[in-house]
């Protein structure tokens, strides 16, 4: 008896590096569409929890602070306030470096795909190669071998460059920008939230 097969098709690595690369920038318009679905209104308590959420997956998988940074999108001074004011959120951040350690995953330790979503995430931003690697916990080098090695990885790294910010003669910083209804003027392009939760850290002036 012969089954019927669908007929497997190559995919296109330029095509699906870009797919990745544009899911990894999703997250803010993905979190507005799950808010809508409910009626919500933008909350800092929400806001905060997700991002720390992200410190601790990234932290779990093996990562170090500076990458933990990248991967929830918020900048490391941001996350050092949150540790040194949230014993709670410090004490997690404790429990899953444990986790990965017993799991064998320690920041700086053999290249993983957790590193990798770092450096295209931290060259979508528009980071140089030397900073992007040293943020996943890596050498410049050493992620330079695994470039060379990876047609996949290659495919990746072009794509997050096509979606950085290019700067021009007329550059104009982000804090300058013309912005949307809900956007603060900040570096980062925070939104503007409800601070619905006294019990949650508030960045001062100086972690932002």
């Amino acid at each position: 008896m012969y089954e019927s097969r669908e007929p497997v098709t190559e995919t296109d690595p330029a095509a699906a590096a870009a797919g990745v690369v544009a899911w990894l920038g999703a997250r803010d318009q993905v979190e507005r569409e799950l808010r809508d679905a409910v009626g919500g209104q933008a909350s800092h308590r929400d806001d905060t929890l997700a991002r720390m959420a992200d410190v601790l997956q990234a932290t779990a998988h093996g990562l170090g602070q500076e990458a933990a940074a990248v991967w929830a999108g918020v900048p490391v001074r941001v996350l050092e306030s949150w540790l040194r004011r949230d014993p709670a959120f410090a004490s997690a951040v404790r429990s899953a470096a444990a986790l990965s350690a017993a799991h064998g995953l320690r920041p700086g330790g053999e290249a993983t795909p957790a590193m990798v979503r770092v450096v295209i995430a931290a060259l979508g931003q528009g980071v140089t190669w030397p900073a992007a690697a040293r943020a996943a916990g890596l050498t410049p080098y050493r992620l330079r071998q695994l470039w060379k090695a990876s047609p996949v990885l290659v495919a990746l790294v072009d794509a997050a460059r096509r979606t950085r910010p290019r700067k021009s003669k007329g550059y104009v910083p982000a804090a300058y920008w013309p912005r949307r209804a809900g956007w603060a003027a900040n570096a980062y392009n925070y939104r503007l939230v409800q601070l619905d939760d006294p019990a949650l850290p508030v960045p001062h002036a100086q972690d932002t």
